[in-house]
Parts: C-alpha cells; sequence; structure tokens
C-alpha cells in the first residue's frame, strides 16, 4: 500500500453517501426520448453520419469524431433517428447541435458489435487504443476528455505511473462506489488495458477510506496483478482531483497550466475504466453509464446503468419521483456540478449524478463584505488566491486575474464552502475564465 503525502487545502464536508450507497446498481430501462448532443466531450464535436428517418441499432455509429481532439457516438438502443437539431445543453447553457434518437423498445443490437478479446494477452495496445477511439470513450469522472488522446502523450512527456481515480470525493454521489464494489473484476481488466495501451508498467488504485467495502472489493480484483498497487486516501473534498490526487499520491506538484503528462502521469476514473473493460468483452461502446440518482429530495435515491441521453425527469421518476417540494435539481454533485433549469434535459457521457435538494435545505443567504479572514485561501487545494481573483472578477479587472492565475482555479467550490461572508467566489472566478478565454478565441480569430 501507497504511503501518502502531505497536502494542503480542501474542506471537510458532510459526504450524504448513506443515501444510496446501499443501492445496488439497476437497469434504468429505456424513456421514450433519447437526446444526444454531438458535443458532451472536451473538443470538436462529432460529426452525424446518419440522417433523419434512418433507423438504427443499438452500438451503432451516430456520429464520428472530427480533428485530434473528439469522440464518437453511437445509438444507446435500437430505433429511429426523429430528429436532428439544437437542443439546450444543460452544461453549456446554450443551445447544441444534438441527435434525438425515437427508441423502438426492441433494444436490438448492431451486427457489427461484436467481443474483442476475453484476455489482454490477445489484443495489443495498439490494438486497444483504437479501439478506445473506435468506441467513443471519454473519461467519465466530468471532464469527458477523449481517452484515446489521454493514452497517446507527446514522445517527450514518458508517464511511469496511472492513476485509477476511485475517491469519488463529491458528496452524495456512489456511482463508483457501486462499481467497485460490484464490477471490481472487470474494472481492473479495464485498468490493465489501459496500463496495456499507455505502455505504463505501474498502476495505482485510489479510494478515500470511507468506503471501505470498495477498499476490499478492489484489493481481491487486483492481488493476482503485482503491477497494481492500492492507496487509500483520507477523505477529504476535493482529494479525487487529478491535481490533488497526483500530488497526494505521489508528491508531485502539476505546474500551473500544466498537465498530469507534464509530471509523467495518466489519471482515468473508474467509470472509464470499466466502460473499457466491458467494451472489450463484450464489443458495445459507450451507450450507457452508471449514474447516481440522489439527495433528500426524492423518494427512493438510486444508482441506476441509464442510456446516455436519457431525461433527467425520466430518471427521477425511476428513482420513485420527488420527495416533498424540489428546491433544486443539480447535475452532477452538489460542489461542482451545475443546476439544472428543466428536467427535461438529458445526461451526457460525464453525467456522474444527479442531486435532488428538497425546497427547505437552499438557503439563499445574505452576501455580506469580505472580512479578509483568509478562510477561502486555506481552502484552496491549488495554493491560489481566491479572495483576490473573486476581486477581480467582480469589478471586471481581467488582465488582473489572469495574473492572479485564475485560468488555474479547478472551480472545486471549497472557497465558497468555507466562506462565512457567503460570497459567490466560484461564479465571479467562472465568468472571468469565460470572458478571458472568449478574448484570446476572438483575438486568434482576428489573427487568421
Amino acid at each position: 500500500m501507497i504511503s501518502l503525502k502531505r497536502t494542503s487545502g480542501g474542506v471537510r464536508v458532510d459526504d450524504k453517501k448513506d443515501l444510496s450507497a446501499g443501492s445496488p446498481i439497476e437497469p434504468a430501462g429505456i424513456p421514450g426520448e433519447l437526446v444526444l448532443f454531438l458535443s458532451q466531450h472536451t473538443g470538436a464535436p462529432s460529426k452525424p453520419v446518419v440522417k433523419v428517418q434512418d433507423l438504427v441499432k443499438r452500438g451503432q455509429l451516430l456520429a464520428e469524431p472530427q480533428g485530434a481532439i473528439s469522440a464518437a457516438l453511437h445509438a444507446p438502443t435500437s430505433g429511429k433517428v426523429k430528429a436532428i437539431e439544437p437542443r439546450y445543453h444543460p452544461i453549456q447553457g446554450r443551445l447544441v447541435d444534438a441527435i434525438v434518437l425515437e427508441p423502438d423498445g426492441k433494444n436490438e443490437v448492431f451486427e457489427g458489435v461484436v467481443p474483442r478479446a476475453r484476455d489482454l494477452d490477445s489484443i495489443s495496445g495498439e490494438e486497444i487504443i483504437a479501439f478506445v477511439r473506435e468506441i467513443g470513450l471519454v473519461g467519465l469522472g466530468g471532464a469527458a476528455f477523449p481517452t484515446a488522446v489521454k493514452l497517446t502523450p507527446p514522445a517527450d512527456k514518458p508517464i511511469d505511473t496511472y492513476l485509477l481515480n476511485g475517491a469519488e470525493c463529491e458528496p452524495y454521489l456512489t456511482s463508483d462506489y457501486r462499481l467497485m464494489l460490484e464490477e471490481a473484476e472487470v474494472v481492473i481488466f479495464g485498468f490493465r488495458a489501459l496500463l496495456k495501451a499507455a505502455r505504463v508498467a505501474r498502476g495505482i488504485v485510489c479510494i478515500e477510506d470511507n468506503k471501505p467495502e470498495a477498499i476490499s472489493a478492489m484489493q481481491r480484483a487486483m492481488s493476482p496483478f503485482p503491477e497494481l498497487d492500492l492507496a487509500v486516501l483520507p477523505s477529504r473534498y476535493p482529494r479525487g482531483g487529478e491535481k490533488q490526487l497526483i500530488e497526494a499520491v505521489l508528491g508531485r506538484e502539476v505546474p500551473p497550466a500544466g498537465l498530469p503528462l507534464d509530471v509523467g502521469v495518466i489519471v482515468s476514473n473508474v467509470g472509464t475504466a470499466f466502460t473499457l473493460g466491458k467494451a472489450i468483452r463484450t464489443g458495445l461502446p459507450l451507450v450507457e453509464r452508471v449514474i447516481s440518482v440522489t439527495g433528500e429530495g426524492v423518494t427512493r435515491p438510486s444508482n441506476f446503468l441509464a442510456l446516455i441521453g436519457t431525461p433527467v425527469s425520466y430518471l427521477i421518476e425511476k428513482a420513485g419521483g420527488f420527495s416533498g417540494t424540489p428546491g433544486k435539481v443539480i447535475m452532477g454533485g452538489p460542489m461542482m456540478g451545475i443546476s439544472v433549469k428543466s428536467l427535461d434535459v438529458p445526461v451526457l457521457k460525464g453525467t456522474s449524478g444527479i442531486v435532488v435538494l428538497k425546497k427547505e435545505q437552499v438557503k439563499k443567504d445574505k452576501m455580506l463584505p469580505c472580512i479578509r479572514c483568509g478562510r477561502c485561501v486555506d481552502a484552496c487545494p491549488l495554493r491560489l488566491l481566491p479572495v483576490w481573483m473573486a476581486a477581480y472578477a467582480e469589478r471586471g479587472l481581467l488582465e488582473e486575474a489572469e495574473r492572479a492565475r485564475v485560468l488555474d482555479c479547478c472551480e472545486c467550490g471549497a472557497c465558497a464552502y468555507e466562506c462565512p461572508a457567503k460570497r459567490p467566489l466560484v461564479q465571479w472566478i467562472r465568468m472571468a475564465k469565460s470572458e478571458i478565454l472568449a478574448k484570446r478565441r476572438a483575438q486568434n480569430h482576428a489573427r487568421k
């Protein structure tokens, strides 16, 4: 077992995982409509290869990747392409092109979906990378970065360690926990496939100590493989962030504006490893994922294996509907998730949870002047100065905010959580980041 390194920042939160931790993964079924965005991953949108009225089957390619950083999109079930049109994107907050699929209820599998291998000796690392690209696999921890790109770092960035992220530090969410508990063998199989594809000899499974049953299950699954090690981390938010994880486990600090590959590391989520392991054995692309539907605001907090594109309203209904008057519905966890303005929006490849809070839980505290207490600075896991970044952003001082490293902020929300004045630090920081990046794009466009 790995000996952990000391880290700074972070906050202790009530994890609320007991609401859904005891709920086994169950199939969510097939809704009446699936909305599949062409842009639900980092990078360029995918390009449709089907047209309206086409009949498709489960696992069939709907849209192909465009450019070096992009991801393929596949049909989660059989049915008819009802429309290709703009729909409201819950994360981007704007209309984005999507393929709308009307399921036929048959769930027929496309003929091209065939198993690739039963063991890793019969498939090469290059074949795994090609397969990862083919199945549209992206990181399932939230960022949805195309996995095939992550597995092929530049030649001048040698990788010596691969971390499998099972920390799941966001409150309420238990989808990763249930995967490790119920599907540990498949998760480890997928992790070993990632190691082989990336040509990395050392793998470390990282889990927070508030998941003892998952730790035991993963230890049993990884015990035959000496190249794998385990790191058990004290529960502290946001230790599951990849930069925080790397520092805690390996003692390496990712440089400002840097990536894990800059310190010789790749990080993937346990859901990504599970999806790859299952795909190698069944041939099925990324068309479904495990999603926690939880919170005090639902009658039966659950963990569902849901089709990509399933409406949020359908999953809440599957969880027994609302318990009391809902106050807020969050896509993702309560710390980094996004409140949805409509229950008709669909879940994405990167959606790990739907959290429903009751009306009485949603408090609108009065914002008070900053008292310069420094608690936001102590909470920041990246050693930034949220008090100054937010102050600059609030006043529209973008150059000053950029010099204060606002673009390095991971938006974990620890600063706002600790702020006694209830100041919306993360919202101001997000606003500044958005405006700075928009200005850069405009400048680059003007140069062309």
